[in-house]
């Protein structure tokens, strides 16, 4: 992902990221288009996001500080912000007194997640584009109906374990671009508190969703070992 995103962006200055486990809206397109268009110039936004969480009454359109990894835009002046010295970015958060922030008000163990890829427990570039968006005090443009949907939260996927908790409906009805156009580019206070709630809310079904995924993942590990031996 890191060097296929700095490639691209390199030759042509922008880019849409997806991977192969999401669908998309048919109007997936045009919203990340227009919004690439319309805050292109506008330095206080560092991507485009297409993935809402399953929260109901969320604004249409909101700005959050970070970034994320479910469908998303940006460009190369964006991307340009990005470090990979995932070490770096935890005495930054540290630095800056932002680790109950980085966390969404502790509901979500983002620093822990940061912390295991410095030390080689996991290799996710995501969670260092969330702390390198977040320190810097960029803002991302996020949308209240999803135009993307994960399917790879079936225990497929690399970093992911099995759960419908993120699921989330696929918008099949047109952005609205005149409210897109009529934000105030800051964050969004109640859509982030409405994030927190909903992240604490889910905590105690992701515990045991991991448990379960580790269980089976040492189950078949010994599986292994005494069908080979």
């Amino acid at each position: 992902i890191i060097s296929g995103v700095t490639e691209v962006v390199n030759q042509y200055g922008r880019i849409i990221v997806m991977e192969d486990d999401l669908v998309v809206s048919p109007y997936f397109l045009s919203f990340m288009n227009f919004s690439l268009d319309y805050f292109c110039n506008d330095e206080r936004i560092i991507s485009i996001n297409a993935y809402a969480y399953p929260i109901k009454g969320l604004p249409n359109y909101f700005f959050l500080k970070g970034a994320d990894c479910w469908g998303w835009a940006t460009w190369k002046r964006g991307w340009d912000l990005f470090n990979p010295d995932g070490n770096y970015l935890l005495a930054q958060i540290n630095k800056q007194n932002m680790r109950r922030r980085f966390d969404y008000d502790n509901s979500y163990p983002y620093f822990k997640s940061l912390k295991s890829q410095t030390m080689g427990r996991t290799d996710s570039w995501a969670i260092r584009w969330y702390a390198s968006a977040l320190t810097y005090g960029k803002l991302s443009l996020y949308t209240g109906k999803s135009y993307v949907r994960n399917i790879g939260m079936d225990s497929t996927g690399v970093h992911s374990d099995k759960t419908t908790l993120f699921d989330s409906d696929i918008n099949m009805e047109a952005p609205i671009y005149d409210q897109i156009r009529d934000l105030t580019v800051e964050e969004d206070d109640r859509a982030y508190l409405m994030h927190v709630k909903y992240l604490q809310s889910i905590k105690i079904s992701l515990l045991f969703a991991k448990l379960k995924h580790r269980i089976n993942q040492n189950l078949r590990y010994v599986w292994n070992i005494c069908n080979h031996s």
